[in-house]
């Protein structure tokens, strides 16, 4: 990797790069959200294209000289509606969670109710959690999860029918099942609600056909493009045609100012990778490689929330152990491996601290590890566990996780 102007120009900024680099290859990174995108994506974002301002939309923009961003922009937005199969893309968001509020601003006006998934039982902040804009300006119901960690789509049905939303959401940052669009959209229409789905963690798995997509019933799809979707961190929302203008006013002039431009073309790049054949080969390892560590830590004797797994996230229940998801996490970091205390549902401990652990595979996988490399992951991870305050123990198992990543070398 060349740092060689940013050595010459701040070497003190140029040392934390290369130390964070050294970080990434020697630590098995298990964070559900996070992957290791490709050169090519890399170089894009960081391109003359950091240069240009260019608000508005391609060929409506407010300033001269964008007939190049125009054409970089609109083969973003062909590429992700081909990919997902909706009429409709917005580039331009800064985020997930910007994506959503544009959704937000498109369609409701404060105090109109959206029904959600709960934020301790899988949801995300951006879908009605009390310290975010979507809770402080809505009325957000919330749906959870039942002891088998599923959602009761009756049960969303019931709530559906009681409330009345204008919105209802879908899609999750830890729910590690497969999501039923359909049913959720036969709810949506009989009480007249939109329907958004966020694809944020699944958006990989969804474009290569992994994980059923949300496309033929949903009015909105809104996903990152940094987790499963291997891309520069972004948001993109999608959407029906009848929305799109709509949509395109919430998000410019309504939420942000000028696209960051080199990201956009960060975006492209991963999307034009998302649907090779290769791609479609690697989300069926994200999934393979999760089921084998969910099985491997279930074998040592763990237990996963849910039992299973079928996309690329699992949550670790700590209860049975006496352990904190927040404690442990900090051993996993001792031992080399990157994890997120994270709450299960009805968790005792407040969510500074939980009672569990959330797992993913999409960046593992980005390296190369296989089922068994899983299996010895989940060997690493339950010695650590159960072992958490015998240091000599904490060092060997660094060790082992340490072998692992020299096996998946990472950009060399």
């Amino acid at each position: 990797m060349n740092l060689e102007n940013i050595k010459k120009v701040d070497p003190e900024v140029a040392e934390q790069i290369e130390l964070e680099l050294k970080r990434q290859q020697d630590n098995i990174e298990l964070i559900a959200s996070e992957n290791f995108t490709s050169e090519a994506v890399m170089e894009a974002c960081g391109s003359i294209l950091t240069n240009k301002y260019a608000e508005g939309k391609p060929n409506k923009r407010y300033y001269n000289g964008c007939e190049h961003i125009d054409v970089i922009e609109s083969i973003a937005q062909k590429r992700a509606c081909e990919l997902f199969g909706m009429d409709h893309a917005n580039v331009q968001p800064h985020s997930g969670a910007q994506a959503n509020m544009a959704v937000f601003m498109a369609t409701m006006k404060p105090g109109d109710r959206v029904l959600s998934m709960d934020l301790s039982n899988g949801g995300h902040l951006s879908h009605g959690s009390p310290v975010n804009f979507s809770g402080l300006y809505f009325d957000v119901k919330s749906y959870g999860i039942n002891e088998y960690g599923e959602i009761d789509y009756e049960n969303v049905r019931q709530m559906a029918l009681e409330h009345k939303p204008k919105l209802i959401i879908c899609g999750a940052s830890n729910y590690s099942k497969i999501i039923d669009f359909k049913k959720f959209k036969e709810i949506a229409d009989e009480v007249g609600a939109l329907l958004l789905a966020d694809i944020a963690h699944i958006a990989g798995l969804v474009a290569a056909g992994v994980h059923p997509s949300p496309a033929p019933y949903c009015d909105f799809v809104t996903t990152t493009t940094h987790k499963s979707l291997r891309g520069p961190r972004g948001g993109i929302i999608m959407c029906k045609e009848e929305f799109a203008a709509a949509i395109d006013k919430a998000v410019f002039p309504g939420l942000q100012g000028g696209p960051l431009e080199h990201i956009i073309a960060g975006k492209a790049v991963a999307l034009l990778e998302a649907s090779k054949p290769e791609f479609k080969e690697y989300a069926q390892q994200i999934v393979k490689n999760a089921k084998a560590l969910a099985q491997g830590l279930m074998d040592e004797g763990m237990d996963i929330v849910g039992g299973m797994t079928e996309n690329h996230l699992m949550t670790l229940d700590l209860r049975k152990t006496g352990k904190t998801g927040k404690d442990m996490a900090n051993v996993l970091e001792k031992v080399g491996i990157t994890a997120n205390k994270n709450t299960v549902p009805n968790d005792p401990q407040s969510p500074f601290v939980t009672s569990g652990i959330r797992l993913g595979t999409p960046a593992v996988t980005t390296r190369g590890f296989k089922e068994e490399d899983m299996v010895e992951v989940a060997k690493i991870i339950a010695s650590a566990v159960f072992s958490s305050d015998n240091e000599l123990g904490l060092k060997n198992l660094r060790e082992r996780s340490l072998k692992l990543c020299e096996k998946h070398p990472l950009y060399d």
